[in-house]
């Protein structure tokens, strides 16, 4: 270590070059990465509904569309905006009418359908140019065309950042020793951030939320690294120089903060087990971000630190954090007691957050803030009668079980309307898929009978239907929609000759039906459209689909059928939730503990610690359950495996120090010294935690982001509390326990012998003009005898003399 830190410290300069270099580039590749703003995107590739919505994809056509509300307008004038409006360039079509669907309380509610998939920017550009005809007007959009989504979060996320970092200089203001160290501290971090930022592109693709909050938690989840290598360089600097203490203070700092971020990634690691893919991608970017951390506090901090340093040995002043010493005396008195309460409490906890509000559609979360697509939505919501769609994909080539289906569900108790090819009216009062005679046919589209006829031999001909020639081509019947669109083709093709307003009454419904054939029927597949009035998530909605998807699988036994929509991807959500909910508690709980095995070695420590931690988890969750507030459900996942990882730093920090005292002094003092040491490192890195959590849940208007904000700060303030006024009572009751349950590593023991100076890094027993027990950070003047039982002893070079 001591080699390694030298080469970093000595090399700064370089270091700099090639890290200014990185973050050039980093700033450029940060414009490359691409966000996913869908969280289906992250369902199982198993689930019916990714495989549902994969297929649809796949098989139709899905044209852009726009519900706009304008408000405070007369029937009338509503009725000539609709006109209007579908006048309008790359309008398709506009639903409108006099029912409380779409004008009530004096507004109008126009669904509008573009010409182009909604992938097109056409599609936008369409809808401005209705936007910027009707801006005189009260207007309130909902649509998915664009990134508006991306482009709130984003405005969000900076406004978010800004106050964080005030919030984290403030903060390093109080905790710091000298006002020089914040300079470094955040040129770190920013350092960290970008190059993290700059390299997400790697990844493919990422979620909107891991690109809204992982600078956030990167900063409060690391942040701790670089305030203990600067806190070792400030200890060192009191008996070497500048250069000196930089290196030593790196050596002493890159075991241990490598073991302090162990935890933390190890709970973060839990969350690629997921069965949800949100869960790995999160996992993976913060995980990335932890390691672009630690490099940057491993290799730049130290050339900073030097480059600092004078500065810092004249800004210093006076400690802003009191000691504490009452938190300790009251541990020792409430030994016997407080592990009690604790005990009951956690139980009752536990089953408490069992009946946690989840939710698992954001239609139903209540955010604190309210962004434009909200208010636009929830306008929407209050002033006409809404509809649940949901999509039934059967495999296609049966117009008549379609029809069955249609009509089946037509007669369901909470099925508003359908629509299908099937129940499609096209003209006349014929549907898309009625079966025409060559003279109906010729009745509708207004042409000579024995064209008709011509028209029906040659599409039997072509279709190779023989035997319908041999029984007479009168009698002979070919859905509407097919034998439209066929003619329409041969007209195309100058096979058909007709008048112009023959041509032109047949290429206007053709086009119509061509929209609606690429929209519900595909090569495979076709597609019913289901308008409920149930909500979007809940048991009985999650019932309903599963319902739907039984009527389909009596017509078709044998055939693949999907159910896709809002509430399918809430019910998907659902089932993985109840597996990821537990994988991610175990995965978490068992990488934690094998952790902290081989840093205390005993079993006893690592069960106490993580007992207080879950413990905060189980107070965590039951809170919702009081306050009535529903919880999207991913915000448990990875609010439990960060606060698992994170927060028991907090306990590692206590533990370590009170194990280092019990044997030097009084258990009452070891406690309370324990606590005036660990008081400065909770404060500083728990309120910055907290900070960024209550912020996020505060300034975000995005159902997903407020949820993990606020359990996160909720569950950090939790975390405090009980390292600070429960664990110091359990390490003191549950010393005997601790003890009885210790191991030792066995390994080589090496045996050192020298004179002069030597760095000493480890557990060791020996003599160093007297006899020494027990871990060792120090630098030795004189003769030395030492077994070392782990860590390393090396010898100064000549020039270290």
């Amino acid at each position: 270590m001591l080699k390694l830190a030298t080469f970093i410290v000595d090399k700064r300069n370089l270091v700099f070059l090639l890290i200014g270099i990185s973050l050039v580039f980093s700033a450029i590749a940060s414009g490359w990465v691409k966000v996913e703003n869908d969280l289906t995107a992250y369902l199982p590739a198993t689930s019916q509904t990714r495989k549902g919505l994969d297929l649809m994809k796949e098989q139709f056509t899905t044209f852009g569309s726009a519900k706009l509300m304008i408000a405070n307008v007369t029937y009338d004038r509503a009725l000539e905006i609709s006109g209007e409006i579908a006048a309008s360039d790359g309008v398709q079509g506009v639903s409108f009418d006099n029912t409380t669907d779409h004008y009530n309380n004096v507004s109008a509610l126009y669904e509008i359908t573009f010409n182009y998939p909604e992938e097109d920017e056409r599609c936008l550009t369409s809808l401005n140019l209705i936007l910027d005809r009707y801006a005189a007007y009260d207007t309130y959009l909902s649509t998915t065309l664009g990134n508006q989504l991306a482009e709130i979060i984003d405005a969000e996320v900076k406004v978010i950042m800004v106050i964080v970092a005030i919030i984290v200089i403030l903060v390093l203001t109080l905790t710091s020793q000298t006002y020089a160290e914040i300079p470094v501290l955040g040129m770190t971090f920013v350092t960290a951030m970008l190059l993290n930022v700059g390299t997400n592109f790697m990844l493919g693709k990422i979620s909107f939320v891991s690109n809204s909050v992982t600078s956030i938690l990167q900063l409060a989840l690391s942040l701790d690294y670089a305030v203990i290598l600067c806190n070792r360089f400030k200890e060192e600097r009191q008996t070497h120089d500048i250069r000196e203490a930089a290196i030593i203070a790196l050596s002493k700092g890159i075991p241990e903060i490598g073991a302090s971020s162990l935890t933390t990634i190890g709970g973060l690691v839990a969350m690629i087990f997921m069965q949800f893919r949100l869960g790995p991608d999160m996992g993976v970017c913060l995980i990335k971000a932890i390691l672009y951390a630690l490099f940057s506090v491993f290799v730049l901090m130290p050339g900073l630190l030097v480059l600092f340093g004078p500065w810092m040995d004249k800004t210093k002043h006076r400690n802003f954090v009191p000691k504490i010493p009452f938190v300790g005396k009251f541990a020792y008195a409430t030994r016997h007691v407080v592990p009690i309460v604790f005990a009951v409490l956690v139980v009752g906890a536990y089953f408490v957050s069992q009946k946690c509000p989840y939710v698992y559609g954001t239609d139903v979360i209540k955010t604190p803030k309210l962004n434009e697509q909200q208010i636009a939505a929830n306008m929407i919501r209050d002033n006409f009668t809404s509809s649940n769609l949901v999509a039934l994909v059967v495999p296609s080539g049966d117009y008549e079980k379609e029809r069955a289906i249609l009509d089946r569900l037509d007669g369901m108790e909470h099925v508003k309307s359908t629509q299908g090819l099937s129940n499609i009216e096209a003209l006349d009062g014929y549907t898309l898929t009625d079966k025409l005679t060559p003279r109906q046919f010729a009745e509708l589209a207004d042409i000579d009978y024995e064209l008709s006829q011509l028209i029906y031999t040659a599409y039997a001909t072509e279709h190779e239907e023989y035997g319908k020639l041999v029984s007479g081509v009168s009698a002979y019947g070919v859905p509407l929609i097919d034998i439209f669109l066929y003619v329409c083709d041969y007209i195309d093709k100058g096979y058909v000759t007709l008048s112009d307003e023959q041509t032109e009454k047949l290429n206007d419904a053709a086009e119509k039906m061509r929209n609606g054939k690429l929209q519900l029927q595909g090569e495979d597949f076709s597609r019913m459209l289901v308008y409920l009035d149930l909500p979007e998530s809940g048991d009985e909605t999650y019932a309903f689909t599963d319902a739907i998807a039984a009527v389909a699988q009596e017509q078709y036994p044998d055939g693949q059928i999907y159910v896709v929509g809002n509430s399918t991807n809430a019910y998907e959500f659902k089932k993985s939730f109840a597996r990821d909910n537990l994988v991610v508690s175990v995965m978490s709980i068992l990488i934690v503990l094998v952790v902290l095995l081989f840093t205390f070695k005993s079993v006893g420590m690592p069960i106490l610690l993580i007992v207080v931690i879950e413990g905060s988890i189980f107070i965590n969750f039951s809170i919702p359950v009081f306050t009535h507030v529903d919880l999207f459900f991913i915000a448990y996942l990875i609010v439990s495996s960060i606060q698992m990882g994170a927060n028991i730093d907090y306990a590692i920090v206590i533990a370590s120090r009170y194990m280092e005292l019990q044997n030097e002094m009084e258990h009452r003092d070891a406690i309370i010294e324990t606590m005036n040491f660990a008081f400065p490192t909770i404060l500083t890195s728990g309120s910055i935690l907290a900070s960024a959590g209550f912020i996020l849940g505060r300034i975000s208007s995005e159902g997903t982001i407020v949820g993990i904000g606020q359990s996160l700060g909720r569950g950090t303030i939790i975390s405090i509390i009980l390292v600070m006024f429960a664990l110091p009572q359990i390490l003191l009751l549950g010393g005997r326990v601790i003890e009885k349950t210790s191991f030792s590593m066995q390994g080589a023991i090496r045996h050192h012998e020298s004179r002069g100076r030597i760095f000493v890094n480890g557990v060791v027993r020996g003599e160093i003009n007297g006899t020494v027990t027990g871990v060792m950070h120090a630098t030795v003047d004189g003769e030395a005898k030492l077994e070392l039982l782990s860590g390393n002893v090396e010898e100064a070079k000549d020039d270290e003399t």
